[in-house]
């Protein structure tokens, strides 16, 4: 087979064709209007003045001279008409830039109308750019495999959102309480599994639901605290990890160790805290002030589980802030429906439990000292606004349960199943709560027993002697 000389140099014929340097922002640089990789320069047109034509004089290095030279004068519009295959043609119309990667006097062009979108120029034979284009689908699969996607940052005005989206400024509405894993010697030194972290919580929950807390569960998980350990802890709860039966034995541990390079003082907690909702919403009450104001007209106390609730409220008194409120009202509703008026928040501040240690002993708020500010509030002539726990949403709804403009409200309740619903519905044999007059855990006594040491604030070392001359923890 022969080949005559025409069609030998046809194949080295050199020409201008497009580089693509930068992808397209919009994805469209594969369609058929924008320039690709391989594309045959016919005509270059700079501003009104420079037309040129293929073939180029000097090929690349001539037209980098003419951009060159029209960067300087300012004259940086350009359009670029191309030709693909035998009979396709495409036009871009973008901008002269500098090319900085490429190098000194290095030119390149930006589209118009995608900045992300650059190409330059370069010097191919006919049969390569024929290639390059027949090519055209392999390349597009490489650009995909090549293509990587890129992170960022964004400022957000957490300040501003945080006081428009949220019912109680800066202050979430999801609740919780982290269990800690129960000591089960005095050394400290080994923790009761963590099923029986999960029972307690467990416990706590039914035990709370049962003395009228209208709360639901929501959700459950193990959190790891780290801490340090010594001695026979450390003895006792190192794993060496060496098989997948060890790791079998951790599955259940409360602690474990690790050894670092100065000996075995790093131990993990697995600690488990329980999510929980109310069972209708929070509901926000503000008690006003006035100044004939002698007392509020309610009392308060705290559930073994460390829940602060409205024990009693008086009667026969209209002007009472209780009953001008309509605290009262709800306080009788709640006893109605057999229900505990839970105090979650005061003066926008939690007063939940939030935390069960080690010893057994739950972290909560003292009814001494919030007795003491709520009574400072009334001398103050202070407003007090308090969040309540309801137990049915239509009742918030015809309470006129009051949410800011733009602010999302406590998420629904999820739906359980029957079979682990774990409220229990009032039977003959289950214990109601306490009426009024025999609070459960009073501020003060009034029984006529000595004054006893007791636990006030669940902490490791605080007590206080409750011996109050009060009839009743009024304030």
């Amino acid at each position: 087979m022969t080949m005559d000389r025409g069609q030998a140099s046809e194949r080295v014929t050199v020409v201008l064709s497009i580089e693509c340097l930068k992808g397209s922002s919009k994805g469209d640089e594969w369609t058929g209007d924008m320039l690709q990789t391989g594309d045959i320069v016919e005509e270059i047109k700079i501003g009104n003045s420079v037309s040129v034509r293929a073939p180029f004089k000097n090929g690349k290095v001539g037209v980098q001279r003419l951009l060159h030279s029209s960067f300087k004068s300012r004259d940086t519009s350009i359009q670029v008409r191309v030709r693909r295959g035998d009979d396709e043609l495409a036009e871009l119309q973008a901008c002269i830039v500098p090319n900085e990667s490429a190098g000194k006097k290095q030119y390149m062009l930006r589209a118009i109308d995608d900045p992300n979108y650059a190409v330059g120029f370069c010097d191919r034979t006919e049969s390569e750019c024929f290639a390059l284009q027949a090519s055209r689908n392999s390349r597009m699969v490489s650009a995909l495999t090549r293509t990587q996607l890129q992170d960022g940052y964004v400022a957000y005005p957490w300040g501003r959102k945080m006081q428009e989206f949220l019912s109680v400024p800066n202050s979430s509405c999801f609740l919780s309480i982290l269990f800690l894993p129960k000591s089960s010697d005095r050394a400290a030194s080994r923790y009761n599994d963590l099923e029986d972290t999960l029972a307690r919580a467990n416990t706590w929950l039914t035990a709370s639901q049962s003395a009228g807390v209208s709360v639901v569960f929501m959700n459950i998980h193990t959190e790891s605290l780290l801490t340090k350990i010594s001695g026979e802890t450390a003895s006792s709860t190192v794993n060496i990890a060496g098989s997948l039966s060890d790791l079998a034995n951790l599955a259940n541990a409360s602690l474990y160790g690790f050894e670092d390079y100065h000996g075995v003082d790093i131990g993990v907690v697995r600690a488990v805290r329980l999510w929980y909702a109310p069972l209708g919403c929070e509901f926000a009450m503000e008690i006003k002030i006035k100044e004939s104001d002698t007392k509020l007209g309610f009392a308060i106390s705290r559930t073994e589980e460390g829940f602060i609730y409205i024990s009693s409220v008086i009667d026969g008194d209209d002007n009472a802030p209780s009953t001008r409120s309509g605290l009262s009202n709800l306080y009788k509703e709640a006893m109605a429906a057999s229900k505990l008026l839970v105090v979650s928040r005061v003066s926008n501040q939690k007063v939940l439990p939030w935390m069960v240690s080690s010893t057994g002993a739950i972290r909560c708020f003292d009814t001494v000292s919030l007795s003491q500010k709520l009574s400072l509030h009334r001398h103050a002539k202070v407003p007090i606004l308090i969040h309540v726990f309801l137990w049915d949403q239509a009742l918030a709804s015809t309470s006129g349960c009051s949410t800011r403009p733009g602010a999302i409200s406590t998420p629904p309740v999820m739906a359980l199943p029957p079979e682990i619903q774990l409220a229990r519905q009032p039977n003959e044999n289950q214990i109601m709560p306490l009426p009024p007059e025999a609070p459960d855990d009073s501020i003060s006594l009034s029984d006529g027993r000595d004054p006893r040491p007791d636990r006030d604030t669940a902490g490791e070392v605080s007590f206080r002697f409750h011996d109050f001359a009060l009839p009743n923890n009024w304030v």
